[in-house]
């Protein structure tokens, strides 16, 4: 299968393509998995549920645990279906570009580094309440872990997702990739029985390397072939050599050690270098479907209704985990690293299934001496949240205007107001690179020699607390007690540096989005000390969830939980603080902002010279994002309508700060209410960041959002 079976697989890699030798039996199992296929899928459509429901049913038809005598030879099946993994991992490169991807990198990283180890703790936590042993709950963490790159991008071209969710969601998902092989790594050193570090260590050396490698000789040479090929005009010339290339890249990952589907994307990326990634993708499309069809069916020949019954509890229990688990870890981190909310809470719904990797883990552990139903149950979660994917998706919108919506309004204009800190941050101009680069190596020190100090005082606890007693006659209780008394004192210096170094950050780069004044008076305190609040904040998630894993399988899951929930309560209490003190200054503003325009409407300015007031008034009150006004014509499609109909804030991001009109009956309002109907003539101020301010005045204009661009290619 294009997962690997419970045994004997290598647990680097997806399982090897079966040796084909007859090709009358490639025929007959095409024949009928195709033909069973296209009734499910038929079938599937009709009854409006997706296309992939109908794939996994014609896999569970044709496949060998189910007594309908349609029994597809599985290791033909599988060897076709990695063809799909192929081709739909090529494709998806084509429509990124290395160098975009490498801006995506910093922020998706710390996103994804975060996310997964949040879930891989949740996952640990599940595994203990379902009373499995301590290494069955840390492959069970692995398995919960890494969301499928495969069904997500089978399921956005359904759906035709693009622009900047689908960037963000495959930022994520490449170097969640690349977390599954060092997790793989790690997990097969727990099912040998050895400690593994310097397999580890070395690993990660070896996919650097291997990366390093293909990029630098594939950038200079396959943007040029492809240029060269595509000149000739040949649409044969191009789909041979194009898919040759991705099977070419896929074969190279594949004899490293890695997965198919990482070559495959890498060749895609440096393809569309050369600026045709689009032209080649639109060619090799059929072919990437059909075989991408296998893919599900291969999936679903997997599934063992029997096992299902047995181990109804733990797949309901994992199912539960990997959908809520994966869009609110999802959801938290990448409204942390940057994201605005909305966006943010629709990645945390599209990456909420696992995939292909969850599985390759879940044999990993089964090969290593866990249960055997491991093995089964990883499947049929793999299957359910594959089925769920698409109705989750086309509801995220949905899913993100509702949660917005039900958060208290000092929470509101905080997240509204957080992604225009982030955008300023990136236009920031670094002024203190080398102070930021050492206390970020400071931080990284400390996290290390804290995890190491918890590690080895766990480790040691029963040796030092039996020589207490023998040195000192002190009681069972007393010389425990001492252990962690000295451990605990040896690490106060350790967080003390960690809260430090991050404070100290999270100010620089606060300062950085939101600059002190040179003289006078400091009108960004309170969104710069929000700003660098919720900095901080995230930088000790990021720093504590390596710990709390690293501990995991040697300190009791009581002590881990009062760290996080401690971390939590805190963070929720310092951040509560903040954006009540952010609530009262941008009231104020935005009473700046009536008093102004009014004053222009008395004067009766143009709309052009609104804008340069509304400009003047952004640089007067720093950190209100940047505010827009848009006066109201009849004929837009927000005249008559009232602020709870438009769900401005939930669907764009951006907020309403005041709205003036002319009259003395209704006047302006300072942070209007839903039930406010707006009017011709009316002039909304509106702050966020720069594209949700866009996309707002398009809604307010004329009822739809601007088309996203696609994807650079």
């Amino acid at each position: 299968m294009p997962f690997g079976g419970p045994h004997g697989i290598d647990p680097f890699i997806l399982a090897p393509a079966a040796r084909l030798t007859d090709p009358h039996d490639v025929l007959r199992n095409l024949a009928l998995v195709l033909c069973v296929a296209a009734v499910t899928t038929v079938l599937s459509r009709r009854l409006h549920l997706p296309g992939v429901f109908g794939y996994l049913l014609a896999g569970m038809i044709v496949g060998p645990h189910t007594a309908i005598p349609l029994l597809a030879e599985a290791r033909t099946v599988e060897a076709l279906a990695e063809v799909g993994v192929v081709l739909l991992m090529y494709a998806l490169g084509l429509e990124f570009r290395l160098g975009h991807l490498i801006r995506l990198g910093a922020s998706a990283g710390v996103a994804a580094a975060s996310e997964t180890g949040l879930m891989f703790g949740l996952g640990y936590a599940t595994g203990r309440i379902l009373g499995w042993s301590p290494a069955e709950c840390l492959f069970t963490g692995g398995i919960v872990a890494i969301s499928s790159t495969t069904i997500i991008a089978r399921t956005f071209a359904d759906q035709g997702v693009r622009g900047p969710l689908r960037e963000t969601v495959f930022g994520l998902l490449i170097v969640e990739d690349v977390i599954a092989i060092l997790l793989i790594a790690s997990l097969s050193t727990v099912a040998g029985g050895s400690t593994g570090n310097g397999s580890i260590l070395l690993t990660g050396v070896r996919l650097v390397t291997f990366l390093i490698t293909l990029i630098a000789v594939g950038r200079w040479v396959l943007p040029r072939l492809f240029r060269m090929i595509l000149r000739l005009g040949s649409t044969e010339t191009t789909v041979v050599a194009a898919v040759g290339v991705s099977f070419a890249a896929a074969l190279l990952a594949l004899n490293a050690g890695y997965s198919v589907a990482l070559g495959a994307f890498i060749s895609g990326s440096l393809v569309a270098e050369g600026g045709e990634g689009e032209a080649i993708r639109d060619r090799i499309e059929p072919i990437r479907d059909l075989f991408v069809a296998l893919f599900f069916v291969s999936v679903g020949m997997l599934i063992d209704p029997a096992a299902v019954v047995t181990e109804w509890r733990a797949i309901v229990a994992l199912t539960v985990v990997v959908v809520a688990g994966k869009t609110v870890a999802v959801s938290f981190a990448s409204f942390l690293s940057g994201r605005p909310l909305r966006r943010a809470i629709e990645t945390g719904v599209s990456m909420a299934q696992i995939g292909e990797f969850s599985v390759i883990i879940a044999g990993v552990g089964v090969a290593g001496g866990a249960r055997a139903s491991f093995y089964p149950v990883a499947v049929t979660v793999s299957a359910i949240t594959t089925l769920l994917t698409p109705l989750l998706i086309r509801r995220a919108a949905s899913i993100a205007g509702w949660v917005d919506g039900r958060l208290p309004r000092r929470l509101q204009m905080l997240v509204t107001l957080y992604g225009s800190w982030f955008d300023a941050l990136a236009r920031g101009v670094a002024t203190d690179r080398a102070s930021v680069r050492r206390a970020t190596l400071l931080l990284l020190a400390d996290v290390a020699l804290l995890a190491g100090l918890a590690v080895a005082a766990a480790a040691e606890m029963g040796r030092s607390a039996l020589w207490l007693q023998r040195s000192l006659g002190w009681s069972t209780t007393a010389s425990y007690a001492a252990v962690v008394v000295a451990a605990l004192a040896a690490a106060v210096p350790l967080v003390a540096g960690l809260v430090r170094m991050t404070h100290f950050l999270a100010t620089r780069l606060a300062r950085r989005s939101l600059p002190l004044p040179t003289r006078g008076l400091d009108r960004a305190e309170a969104p710069r000390a929000a700003f660098a609040a919720v900095l901080q904040y995230a930088m000790l998630l990021a720093s504590v969830i390596p710990v709390v894993l690293v501990l995991q399988p040697v300190v009791p899951g009581k002590p881990l939980t009062l760290v996080v929930m401690g971390l939590t309560v805190g963070g929720a209490i310092a951040t509560w603080r903040s954006a009540t003190t952010l609530y009262g200054h941008a009231r104020a503003g935005a009473e700046v902002i009536v008093m102004t325009l009014l004053q222009h409407d008395r004067v009766r300015g143009t709309d052009a010279e609104l804008g340069d007031t509304m400009d003047t008034v952004a640089k007067l009150l720093p950190g209100l994002g940047n505010p827009g006004p848009v006066r109201l014509e009849e004929g837009d499609y927000a005249v008559g309508r009232s602020l709870a109909e438009l769900r401005l804030r939930g669907s764009t991001g951006a907020t309403i700060l005041a709205i003036t009109r002319g009259d003395t009956e209704h006047g302006s309002q300072v942070e209007p209410s839903g039930a406010v109907r707006l009017r011709a003539g009316d002039i909304v101020a509106l702050a966020g960041a720069a594209d949700a301010v866009l996309t707002a005045t398009e809604i307010l204009r004329t009822g739809a959002p601007p088309a996203e661009p696609a994807t650079p290619v």
